[in-house]
């Protein structure tokens, strides 16, 4: 070649770019499987905040008329009193359900912020990879 560039020169920049290519592809692919990933989570995330909210308000509401009964059961005999004990039961397991939930609820919001640090990891090393991409062209 008259440029000054040999044939072996040539072919080790050109296998160097298939290389880059290769990689960049690779890291795309990556990204979109992690971007697919984090709305899938975001998916479930929804779904089981609905369900815990659903689950609050039943909660809540069954929490409430607990309480209501327990005002009419003052007045009652010793049988009834052992029917508040199992309102009060009931109260602690919606508690505990929506105590639950928000766990659920954390846990998911904990792997939602990783994806989105492995996202913003894979974005930086394809960043870095097309910066190398440009000095190499």
């Amino acid at each position: 070649m008259s440029s000054g560039v040999s044939v072996d020169e040539f072919q080790a920049l050109e296998q160097k770019v298939l290389r880059a290519v290769e990689v960049v592809k690779r890291e795309r692919e990556a990204r979109a499987v992690a971007e697919a990933e984090a709305a899938s989570l975001r998916q479930q995330l929804a779904a089981q905040v609905e369900a815990a909210q659903s689950q609050i308000a039943a909660a809540q509401s069954k929490a409430e008329a607990a309480q209501s009964q327990m005002a009419t059961v003052q007045s009652q005999a010793e049988a009834v009193q052992s029917k508040v004990q199992a309102a009060q039961n009931k109260a602690e397991a919606a508690q505990s359900q929506m105590e639950a939930a928000q766990r659920d609820k954390e846990a998911a919001e904990s792997q939602i912020a990783a994806l989105n640090r492995e996202r913003d990891a894979v974005r930086q090393r394809v960043e870095r990879m097309l910066h190398q991409m440009d000095e190499l062209l």
